[in-house]
């Protein structure tokens, strides 16, 4: 008996109060069609009501599409997500505390379908020690309204950890490409694979149902085993999609090398503009060695990967991203989360397990604020909250951390002649008193003893100690006027500053070559540095 149902036949199965599961990166893997169809009941009934909504990344196109189906008071009552900023309907209830609303870190939530699905007690993780996820200072609450604790602080053979803990599953949106009649799923076209397995054992052994959303359907027992993701037996309903409907990712509706269908030439890919976020892609880029495996986070860390692409050494090292993909050029903007040219994909929990061993040897990621403590928000701005993605996974485990932004906010900056050129200055100062939200934890770096770097266009610092120790500085820039008089604190300045190198204020920096060709980490005092000391 085939499965396929219509969206309007799956939004009537789901119930009043339900909790319902999704996997979903911005539109990749969200099940677009049955969203509409749950909105539409919701308008015209006023059912289903206060339903839990729990999914690991963000998820929405910061219009129309997405969560933002489902951002409406009283249909949803709950949220848990790992990153909420594309979805405008759920911001604005957040905002006016009209739902509870909770953020946790994308791997854990995405490792929580496993545990649920085994029975297990939870996840139990040093991940968010230290964080607003840390249950002794915010424990991922946002909103007032929000007050069941869903983080826990353990102690297993003398470590402190945090328990995350589990709750039942009732419904589970997935998402693939080809579904069967028996609801076996497939996933050749999507752009990443998302955790639709596990969450789908979530449901099922919950007692929950799970409902898909395909682009085509076939035959029963027409496709291959190993091409099925999800099987038949996990899957209670399918719905076939319009095409309108099923996005590859936020603005794209298929592009084959982003499902790995096709090489793209990178010879095609258009050379970046010099400019402030140029070098602080270039510098950062420096921190790398040979053989690397890394990650980049979204904004300015994702210009490294072009960077890289333009010298001929994306070859040197492998990007992954935390989605599940090895390899490639990771897309960026509305595509982030698949890559061009991937080498392979993975289930996105399977990658976080990667992660949070210590797979990766350095992460690129963005700042919003930094502190005198090194603390490091980027998930709360003033009152608008954002959530922290797979940021607190991924910068507290990985061997070396670059942190990479912007100054300040709103400067305008020039690169010409070698030098950083500053028209004017920016409004508003990253480098503050106390941050916000704690996103990143100082000390807790410092106690784990890795690596931290923060590498604007104006200057590079170092954590050493529990302090920001200023070691680099751009050439053209006045240390007292662009640096320390738009900071809210004193950091530490080296003995040894020295000049960041020319060559990365010019159009073309062998330097970088140089360094990932040769294996060397530590960047060179060239003659131009040794002038300025």
């Amino acid at each position: 008996m085939s499965k396929v149902i219509t969206a309007q036949q799956a939004a009537m199965l789901i119930k009043d109060g339900a909790t319902v599961g999704a996997s979903t990166q911005g539109l990749a893997g969200w099940a677009e069609e049955v969203a509409i169809a749950i909105e539409e009941r919701f308008k015209e009934t006023g059912h289903p009501r206060n339903i839990t909504l729990v999914h690991s990344c963000t998820c929405g196109d910061y219009k129309n599409r997405g969560t933002t189906h489902l951002g409406h008071e009283g249909l949803t009552k709950r949220l848990i997500c790992g990153h909420t900023l594309t979805s405008p309907n759920m911001i604005k209830l957040i905002e006016q505390n009209k739902i509870e609303c909770y953020l946790l870190p994308q791997g854990v939530i995405c490792q929580l379908w496993r545990a649920i699905a085994g029975k297990k007690i939870g996840v139990i993780t040093n991940v968010g020690l230290g964080t607003f996820v840390d249950p002794r200072i915010e424990g991922g609450k946002v909103t007032s309204i929000t007050h069941e604790d869903l983080v826990k602080v353990i102690e297993i053979e003398g470590q402190e950890l945090l328990l995350y803990k589990p709750f039942p599953v009732d419904v589970a949106l997935i998402r693939g490409t080809t579904a069967d009649e028996n609801g076996n799923l497939t996933m050749e076209n999507e752009a990443v694979i998302m955790e639709a397995l596990p969450l789908a054992m979530a449901a099922k052994n919950s007692g929950g149902i799970v409902i898909a959303q395909a682009q085509y359907l076939t035959m029963a027992n027409t496709l291959h085993p190993k091409d099925v993701r999800v099987p038949g037996t996990l899957v209670d309903y399918v719905v076939i999609a319009k095409p309108e409907n099923h996005y590859q990712t936020q603005q794209t509706y298929f592009n084959p090398a982003l499902a790995g269908h096709i090489k793209f030439p990178l010879s095609k890919i258009p050379p970046l503009p010099l400019d402030a976020k140029k070098v602080i892609g270039r510098r950062a880029a420096m921190e790398l060695a040979p053989g690397n495996v890394i990650n980049l986070g979204v904004g300015i860390p994702a210009v490294i990967a072009g960077v890289l692409a333009e010298e001929g050494l994306s070859n040197r090292i492998t990007i992954t991203t935390e989605l599940g993909v090895f390899g490639g050029v990771p897309a960026y903007g509305l595509d982030f989360g698949g890559a061009l040219n991937a080498e392979a994909m993975i289930e996105h929990a399977s990658m976080f397990d990667y992660y949070d061993g210590g797979g990766l040897d350095v992460s690129f990621v963005g700042l919003a604020e930094v502190d005198c403590k090194c603390n490091v928000n980027v998930s709360r701005f003033g009152h608008r909250v954002a959530g922290p993605g797979g940021f607190i996974n991924i910068t507290q485990n990985s061997k070396k951390v670059v942190f990479c932004g912007m100054f300040t906010t709103g400067s305008e900056e020039v690169v010409e002649n070698g030098k950083l050129r500053i028209i004017k200055e920016g409004t508003g100062k990253k480098f503050v008193k106390q941050v916000a939200q704690i996103t990143f934890s100082g000390d807790y770096a410092v106690r784990k003893q890795y690596p931290v770097r923060f590498v604007t266009e104006r200057g590079v610092f170092h954590l050493a100690n529990g302090e920001l120790i200023l070691t680099e500085i751009a050439p053209g820039v006045d240390l007292k006027r662009h640096i320390l008089d738009m900071m809210e604190f004193q950091p530490r300045i080296s003995p040894n500053l020295r000049l960041m190198d020319s060559s990365l204020f010019q159009p073309r920096s062998p330097l970088l070559k140089e360094l990932l060709r040769d294996g060397r980490k530590d960047v060179p005092i060239t003659q131009d540095m040794a002038a300025a000391l």
